[in-house]
């Protein structure tokens, strides 16, 4: 198995929005927010090579919508997805599966584009196979009032018109190494990969723990659906990975890719932090 990560790009939200109901004087303490009350995020894609597949986790917002989709995303910096997988050694054609952990155009607006003539969409990745929980999948299409903004059918229609589509019915595994846990507390049927490579096991926390900051149970966002299910799904995790010496893999973090974890006396946090790059 080979791992890559790296950043396509950074982007900024509502503070508030990132912490829910934690107070901005606590924390702005660990993530701290410019004068328009704004945190910056980054958007880390995961490349995994096993068994004959190379398979991209999450492909970022993309580029395909209007200046008036994006006028509140403030996207900046990082490599981009091509850039990023170029610089890895990828071409678009390489790419044989791209697993998407949910539908938010932040996490799969990359996986389309527009066409050349720029009337219609297709795949970015036109020979992988997309992998959506078909929980997710049947809730994104559905749709619904709070989350509406969050899943434009350009995103993710032409995913299924393409005959591209495969729905994860359940969790275990995928790919040799390569295993999924699914959640529904951020968003029904959210996909969390975990890892197994040179003796380590890597959990790729996504949206169910997007900074490090997120870790003690009940710093959630206030994008999550079903906060209690959030509070309970990382309980289970974040044990599970104290007694298995787990290491979590960020998406979101923008200071801090890794980490293992410790216990305290106020429950379970980070311990050692550290590169993606210094464990490979």
């Amino acid at each position: 198995m080979k791992l890559h990560l790296f950043n396509i790009s950074d982007f900024k939200t509502d503070g508030g929005a990132m912490f829910g109901v934690i107070p901005k004087a606590l924390w702005s303490r660990v993530y701290p927010s410019d004068e328009r009350n704004l945190v910056n995020l980054t958007l880390r894609s995961l490349v995994v090579e096993t068994d004959g597949h190379a398979i991209l986790v999450d492909t970022g917002w993309g580029d395909k919508q209007d200046e008036k989709f994006f006028r509140h995303t403030y996207i900046h910096g990082g490599e981009g997805l091509i850039a990023g997988l170029a610089n890895r050694g990828y071409t678009p054609d390489d790419i044989t599966d791209v697993f998407l952990t949910h539908l938010h155009a932040d996490h799969c607006g990359g996986g389309v584009k527009k066409t050349a003539g720029g009337r219609g969409y297709e795949l970015t990745f036109p020979r992988a196979v997309y992998h959506v929980s078909r929980t997710q999948w049947e809730w994104a299409v559905k749709n619904n009032v709070r989350e509406e903004d969050s899943y434009p059918p350009e995103n993710i229609l032409p995913i299924r018109d393409s005959g591209h589509l495969n729905m994860v019915e359940s969790e275990g595994e995928l790919f040799p190494g390569f295993s999924v846990r699914i959640c529904y507390g951020h968003t029904p049927g959210l996909m969390i990969p975990v890892l197994s490579h040179l003796n380590k096991t890597f959990v790729y926390t996504g949206d169910l723990i997007p900074t490090i900051a997120h870790i003690p149970l009940i710093w959630n966002m206030s994008y999550d659906i079903e906060s209690l299910k959030t509070i309970k799904e990382k309980e289970i995790i974040l044990k599970e990975a104290l007694e298995n010496n787990y290491i979590l893999v960020f998406q979101h973090d923008e200071r801090v890719e890794c980490c293992n974890l410790k216990m305290t006396d106020k429950g379970i946090r980070a311990d050692e932090k550290f590169s993606f790059d210094k464990i490979m």
